[in-house]
């Protein structure tokens, strides 16, 4: 069991959820805040996605996030700043008999553009999805690719960013142990157990037990699961040693029919660990925890 975990806050996402949640936050100045009030509330981590303000539509806008950035930065909140490059990994095929007639939805780029905001804003982590895979969604693919892995990799080492590898089944965690056994992974690594999101790995205390297994020794982790499995992954996590994340990227309700916010979720996720008898590190204890460098 974990007695000093990290709560990471997974702030907004990408997901098509702000028509479900009227206080999801879309705009840099509201991205901003819900991660001051989670780092408030006891998250040492905020993992951020941007919006467009207008719509709620997930974005790579460079300056949607040096916003969000600057603003967090600028606040007298200390928290970690994690930056997604999942963005730009969208692939959805045209019909069966003319598959590569993409439809408009496919936005799908290069791993050095998805990263151009990391580059810009030097943020202490940014994730790293470590395989492609099924998404939810009729030939919908999500694209990330051996070549695209390493090149982010050796690049995220060459700036000092450290890559939260997010794994989303076991093959995910073997491809990451060899950019690890590559040299390309900075010691020590640092892995994002990702369960529930079709057509990943289920979120069953057996499927994420066996991915635990899996996971390098001496490595940090975290794992996390979306919906109705949120709160119960936080303990588990905890008892297989562990950190933990919510977020409202991963669940929209405190309980059934109540609309959460992040901070809410925080405070949820704190009262799990304290009550297994466990505390949350700060972000200052996360930053040495992790081997991130200073900001």
């Amino acid at each position: 069991m974990n007695r000093n975990p990290v709560i990471t806050c997974a702030v907004t996402g990408s997901g098509d959820t702000a028509a479900k949640h009227p206080d999801l936050p879309k705009s840099p100045q509201e991205i901003a805040t819900a991660a001051i009030e989670a780092a408030k509330a006891g998250a040492a981590i905020a993992h951020i996605h941007v919006r467009e303000p207008a719509t709620g539509k997930p974005s790579r806008d460079v300056e949607l996030y040096r916003e969000v950035v600057d603003r967090i930065r600028q606040s007298d909140t200390d928290v970690v700043i994690n930056l997604t490059t999942g963005m730009g990994g969208d692939l959805f095929l045209g019909p069966d008999d003319d598959p590569l007639n993409f439809t408009d939805d496919t936005d799908c780029v290069g791993q050095m553009e998805r990263m151009e905001h990391v580059e810009a804003l030097l943020p202490e982590i940014c994730s790293l999805d470590c395989g492609s895979f099924n998404y939810m969604g009729q030939n919908y693919v999500y694209v990330s690719t051996q070549t695209m892995l390493e090149l982010g990799a050796k690049r995220l080492q060459e700036i000092g960013v450290k890559p939260e590898l997010e794994v989303f089944d076991t093959g995910q965690i073997w491809f990451a142990k060899h950019m690890i056994d590559q040299g390309i992974i900075d010691s020590p690594p640092l892995f994002q157990v990702c369960l529930g999101i079709p057509w990943g790995a289920p979120a069953t205390p057996g499927v994420f037990q066996a991915m635990v297994n899996e996971l390098p020794e001496g490595c940090n982790w975290t794992g996390f699961a979306i919906g109705a499995m949120e709160m119960p992954i936080v303990a588990q996590s905890l008892l297989l040693g562990g950190n933990v994340r919510v977020g409202l990227e991963d669940n929209l309700y405190l309980e059934k029919g109540v609309l959460a916010s992040n901070a809410q979720l925080v405070d949820r996720a704190r009262t799990i660990v304290e009550a297994m008898g466990a505390s949350v590190q700060t972000p200052a204890e996360a930053r040495a925890t992790m081997g991130l460098k200073t900001p």
